[in-house]
């Protein structure tokens, strides 16, 4: 129910009086009450006519929409997602781990085959393709300060067992949570 139409009905005023009191069309209050937001005048109206403030005749529909936001991702991840499927995306970064240029690749595979594209599995996809351009770039810019192969080898250690942990802690979150724990904040794909 919207705020006006709540507002209207405690002062016991059908749409046809609130609309005559107002001068604000009786197809406007319907829509307003249809859950169409008030701006301007109409709004600066319709609050002095009901004798309330601008931002409490605004205020239960900016708390449904935030409700709304708030409960539908969580709704449609336990409603919809497999996670078994999701985690085998995620797990299937491991065989390549040691190859980030294409560790993605797998994932990405089974996703457009599976046509499994939740917002997870793009999590999962997108990390591994930041991966595939980050390590290169660490992996390079080691070599171009050439401290010699011992700490190019610890390197390419570091960043393939980096990813397995990251891989590994991602499944552990979505078997316990159905979260991920390492994410981004932006998909690339």
């Amino acid at each position: 129910m919207s705020e006006l139409k709540k507002i209207r009905e405690l002062k016991n005023l059908t749409q046809e009086e609130l609309a005559a009191q107002s001068g604000i069309s009786v197809r406007t209050i319907q829509r307003i009450e249809a859950g169409t937001d008030p701006k301007g005048y109409t709004l600066k109206t319709l609050a002095a006519t009901l004798d309330i403030s601008e931002k409490d005749l605004l205020k239960l529909e900016l708390q449904q929409e935030i409700f709304v936001e708030n409960s539908l991702p969580t709704a449609e991840k336990n409603d919809v997602l497999n996670y078994t499927l999701i985690k085998m995306i995620n797990l299937s970064s491991i065989p390549f781990a040691w190859f980030p240029i294409v560790n993605f690749l797998p994932p990405l595979l089974i996703m457009l085959f599976t046509k499994e594209k939740s917002e997870m599995v793009k999590q999962i996809i997108s990390l591994q393709i930041f991966l595939a351009i980050i390590s290169p770039i660490i992996f390079l810019i080691v070599a171009v300060l050439k401290l010699g192969s011992p700490s190019v080898m610890i390197t390419m250690i570091i960043l393939t067992v980096s990813n397995i942990y990251i891989i590994l802690r991602n499944a552990y979150e979505i078997d316990k949570r159905k979260i991920l724990y390492y994410k981004l904040n932006f998909n690339i794909i």
